[in-house]
């Protein structure tokens, strides 16, 4: 069997900038150690698998090693796809996905925006094994999916160099590291070694997190935010009760198809 294949960079407002995805486009999900095994193949921090819909598409992220249960930058990648190759008379899409319904729609200069649920941080106590990971002590410490760490400056952030072996060994999917931007409202670095990402590019899911804490310290509602990755990727973020709208551009890099055995994984 064969499939459609697309790398998109999302969070990015040219070429090799920003977030590199995949998006991998279905008439029916494939067994899923296919998609885990396509996901490694593909080697980036996310593949995208989707189904298109007349109403709700159906839509699955794989990093090389687990399924993940939300990622901004690989639907980004996804509506980029469904706009300009399957729905080009759409200006939003909706997708069923494991964390409820999240929609990505058009706006003006080739904006797209994902409409994300909200994942506010609970204060916990900054741990010695956080600050070992991190190579550096945060000023504060909250706890969603991810554990967010917080610190003064946007050098702390740059010049960060943690230890990815005690990441990993943290109990969370994840660590983001923030700080006020020095051009930006937000900046910030995301650490995934136990999803098989030491660091992401730019992390929309991230950003669920980020974005409340960020909004009531400094009681701004709208936000601009940087993630100090080499790639460096840029949002447009705006809070909106228990949602997060997350916005940036997308490039298409490649598009080709797969090639599966008919009787996947068999």
């Amino acid at each position: 069997m064969k499939a459609p294949l697309y790398q998109i960079d999302a969070f990015a407002g040219r070429l090799f900038r920003g977030n590199p995805a995949a998006v991998v486009v279905l008439e029916q999900w494939l067994p899923d150690d296919v998609m885990q095994s396509v996901a490694a193949e593909n080697n980036l921090s996310e593949t995208a698998f989707v189904i298109p819909r007349t109403t709700e598409c159906l839509l699955r992220w794989f990093s090389p090693t687990i399924e993940v249960d939300l990622c901004g930058h690989a639907t980004l990648a996804a509506g980029h796809v469904l706009f300009e190759h399957i729905y080009p008379s759409r200006q939003a899409v909706t997708f069923t996905t494991r964390s409820g319904l999240v929609s990505v729609s058009r706006g003006a200069g080739g904006l797209l925006s994902l409409d994300f649920p909200a994942r506010p941080g609970a204060p916990i106590p900054v741990s010695d094994d956080l600050t070992a990971a991190l190579g550096a002590r945060p000023r504060e410490a909250l706890r969603a999916r991810d554990v967010l760490a917080i610190f003064d400056t946007e050098d702390e952030i740059r010049a960060m160099r943690p230890r990815f072996d005690l990441l990993a060994a943290l109990e969370a999917f994840a660590v983001i590291v923030s700080a006020p931007g020095t051009d930006v409202d937000v900046v910030s670095r995301f650490f995934a070694p136990k999803a098989g990402v030491p660091e992401d590019p730019v992390t929309g899911s991230a950003h669920c997190t980020l974005v409340p804490y960020w909004a009531d310290r400094l009681r701004k509602r709208v936000l601009t935010a940087k993630q100090l990755s080499q790639l460096l990727g840029e949002l447009e973020c705006e809070l909106r009760g228990d949602r997060v709208i997350i916005s940036g551009r997308t490039v298409e890099y490649l598009r080709g198809e797969i090639v599966l055995p008919e009787a996947p994984g068999r």
